[in-house]
């Protein structure tokens, strides 16, 4: 028999997550978010997020003016953080190998015109965009939503003296968001639906612009926050 397919993320949990974060988040830091008026009010919208520390996803997920669905490291899910982290309708996804269940979760959040948030790195690393996966062409080719770049600024400029592991209390996270665009230049208009080529050719093509698109928006982020 064929294994029963994944439940769909929760989206109440997804707002429910938000408004965590957002305690969370203004409670520990000064987070200054710039551009989220930017985010489109309705409709599949893509999140890709840099990464340079952990608290970039719950950042991102509590100042973000829509609930959202990142995809995150199956690692990530242990102990109590498991339960918990599903229940905020995030996803569990395993890096190791191709993760047809969350991949089919994370392409079904945009078919019901939810948020998806990637971090495109693959991994935490220096969170300039420099090395892109092509796991966000390929959900933004297929689905046709568009890309809102995400910024987070900050998180690793210095290390708390109470937890090494984090930045200093009350210190400031600046959150920048970009203008939104398509994956594939000259693309349908935004929530009309997937269908775009997806050959390997198409989305080495999708990888490079978004790459160019990100690195100009955190660029111009970094401009924007002295940064």
């Amino acid at each position: 028999m064929s294994a029963a397919p994944a439940a769909a993320p929760s989206v109440r949990g997804a707002e429910v997550g938000r408004r965590i974060g957002v305690g969370l988040m203004y409670g520990l830091w000064k987070p200054r978010v710039l551009g989220a008026w930017r985010v489109p009010a309705a409709g599949p919208v893509i999140l890709a997020v840099n990464h340079s520390h952990n608290i970039d996803g719950p950042m991102v997920m509590g100042v973000a003016p829509r609930p959202t669905h990142f995809l995150i490291k199956k690692e990530a899910f242990v102990g109590p953080l498991d339960p918990f982290l599903l229940g905020i309708g995030q996803l569990k996804v395993d890096r190791t190998s191709v993760d047809r269940t969350a991949i089919m979760q994370a392409l079904g959040v945009l078919e019901n015109g939810g948020v998806l948030g990637i971090f495109p790195e693959g991994t935490r690393g220096e969170g300039d965009f420099a090395s892109l996966r092509a796991g966000l062409a390929y959900f933004a080719v297929r689905s046709g939503a568009p890309i809102v770049p995400v910024a987070v600024l900050g998180s690793t400029e210095r290390r708390g003296r109470l937890i090494k592991g984090l930045p200093p209390l009350r210190s400031r996270v600046d959150v920048v968001f970009g203008d939104p665009f398509e994956a594939v230049e000259g693309a349908r208009s935004p929530g009309a639906g997937g269908g775009g080529r997806r050959t390997r050719k198409a989305l080495d093509e999708a990888t490079v612009r978004i790459q160019e698109q990100l690195t100009a928006h955190l660029e111009n982020a970094r401009r924007l926050t002295g940064r």
